[in-house]
């Protein structure tokens, strides 16, 4: 049986001679156009005359730039995951007293249903979060009376359900992965009504409940800049195509979850957290230019790190000279690791953002724009928020079930038709033999 799994192979000549587009990607790298959206722009360069031109990354949640959505919130001293999750679901900004009731929406639905706990997350304890998020999410299924109405006041509830509901799944999953798995304590808090997401999140994750408002705030900017990226991503086109099919909302989401765990996708962040902790290990002097050179070109030389030959947290599909949320987060990872124990971390990561592409093109020739993704410095700053790495992944699902929600709505209005992509087989007819002649 086993042998049969390789068997599997298919030579790569076909994809050439068949003109397949693996990974639905252009030779160039750009996405095999496959729908139109009216929810993101991820904008990272130019096509002119055919050509494609290297440009400064840009992130616009229905028409507004993701630059602006933060500023406001921060500028205005409140929470903002709320009004970008808002947007994302109607396609406008909220008024005041629309945000404060969006709130209270969220607020009303965060208590899990009666036994939900006990049965679908404390029984059957997972090791990785992301699948016990997964299976909660799809279990919800059995306590909605009318799981399969697709209307459109069933699909908005299940919408604010799910995303509110997120934040819990997280933090018990978690309180019962460590409690059965690593022998620690488990704490299970009441939840607090009234509170943001990022302080429902502190509030339910941390032994004694304390936080302070630069670290909900620094959360919520996390939040916001990871809530969507367009329909092409694997996660939302995930969504999308499930979507399509008629199915249920919850087998749409949990879909999407279960994507997002993937190492090339959301899992991503485990990758640079591991490289970053081999480069720490090995470097005497991480502020030594040389000698962290020296151990770049090893990893890319497969000499060192996991084999790869890549340099994890640098580079991006769409994103050539800068990944807007990388940029915001370097900004704010900066601000708050001056002064304590991580702002020599911070400084060999911007180290390896400067390096990395000079080595790129003398070690591998290659001469592909690269910048840093938002995994380059997401990890250090949950670091700093005391988020084990275990609620990396999640907190990115957490964050972007909002956008999966605007993109199954949008699937569900204007798609109107399944999504089904053609494979070629290259299957040669053979002839059927008796068992007893096999």
């Amino acid at each position: 049986m086993y042998d049969a799994y390789r068997q599997t192979y298919i030579d790569p000549k076909y994809y050439e001679s068949y003109n397949v587009k693996r990974g639905l990607r252009n030779p160039d790298g750009s996405g095999v156009l496959a729908g139109v959206t009216n929810i993101c722009n991820v904008h990272g360069y130019v096509l002119n005359e055919g050509e494609k031109t290297a440009d400064e990354g840009r992130l616009i949640f229905r028409g507004y730039d993701i630059n602006d959505l933060v500023d406001g919130a921060v500028r205005e001293g409140r929470f903002g995951y709320e009004e970008v999750a808002f947007l994302l679901l109607t396609g406008r900004l909220p008024s005041k007293q629309e945000l404060d009731d969006f709130n209270e929406m969220l607020s009303e639905r965060r208590e899990l249903p009666p036994g939900f706990f006990e049965d679908m997350i404390l029984k059957a304890p997972s090791k990785n979060v992301m699948n016990k998020l997964s299976r909660s999410v799809l279990s919800m299924y059995s306590y909605d009376d009318d799981a399969d109405s697709l209307t459109p006041e069933h699909e908005v509830d299940t919408a604010l359900s799910v995303i509110a509901k997120m934040p819990v799944f997280m933090v018990n999953a978690y309180g019962v992965k460590r409690r059965y798995f690593e022998n620690e304590s488990m704490y299970m808090h009441p939840i607090i009504p009234g509170l943001s997401t990022s302080q429902l999140i502190l509030s339910l994750l941390r032994p004694d409940r304390q936080y302070t408002d630069k670290e909900a705030k620094l959360l919520d900017i996390m939040l916001m800049i990871h809530a969507e990226h367009g329909g092409g991503n694997n996660s939302t086109f995930t969504c999308r195509v499930l979507s399509s099919s008629g199915t249920d909302p919850y087998a749409a989401y949990s879909a999407a979850i279960g994507s997002l765990k993937g190492p090339r996708h959301g899992g991503a962040n485990h990758k640079v957290i591991e490289m970053h902790r081999t480069i720490m290990d090995n470097v005497s002097d991480w502020e030594n230019e040389d000698e962290v050179a020296a151990f770049l070109t090893k990893i890319l030389k497969k000499e060192a790190g996991d084999g790869s030959g890549l340099i994890y947290g640098m580079g991006h599909a769409v994103y050539t000279l800068s990944d807007p949320r990388a940029v915001l987060l370097k900004k704010n990872a900066k601000s708050m690791a001056e002064g304590t124990a991580f702002e020599k971390e911070f400084r060999l990561l911007e180290l390896i953002e400067k390096l990395t592409p000079g080595l790129m093109r003398d070690v591998k020739g290659s001469c592909k724009d690269m910048c840093a993704n938002v995994d380059m410095y997401s990890g250090l700053v949950y670091k700093m928020l005391g988020i084990p790495e275990d609620l990396f992944t999640p907190l990115f699902a957490v964050s972007r079930m909002a956008g999966w929600c605007a993109h199954r709505f949008e699937e569900s209005i204007t798609g109107k038709r399944i999504i089904r992509p053609a494979y070629k087989s290259v299957l040669r007819n053979r002839p059927y033999q008796p068992i007893d002649e096999r």
